[in-house]
């Protein structure tokens, strides 16, 4: 680690929550966003190809959990170059 930034984590309390919350929609627009930097809500839709009420309600969703940010001037942004997953499996 030597002082170096180690990335945010989100922790979810289980398997399906985690898929709760990421449905696939949702992993494509953060798949979209991805490196992107700040994007309105038509942006994101035009950049994933998914129709805007649709991803309205979805940004929603991810803003509600922490998973994106919002910006002052109302743009939406993953400010983050890469996702990596972890899972630990333990006796139930």
């Amino acid at each position: 680690m030597n002082g170096e930034p180690q990335g945010t984590y989100f922790s979810f309390d289980s398997l399906e929550l985690l898929l709760h919350v990421l449905t696939p929609r949702r992993w494509h627009i953060i798949r979209s966003m991805t490196g992107a930097g700040p994007l309105s809500v038509q942006a994101l839709a035009e950049r994933s190809g998914i129709d805007a009420a649709s991803v309205q309600h979805d940004v929603h969703v991810l803003l509600d959990t922490g998973v994106l940010d919002s910006n002052a001037d109302g743009t939406l942004e993953f400010p983050y170059d890469a996702v990596h997953f972890d899972f630990m499996v333990t006796a139930a």
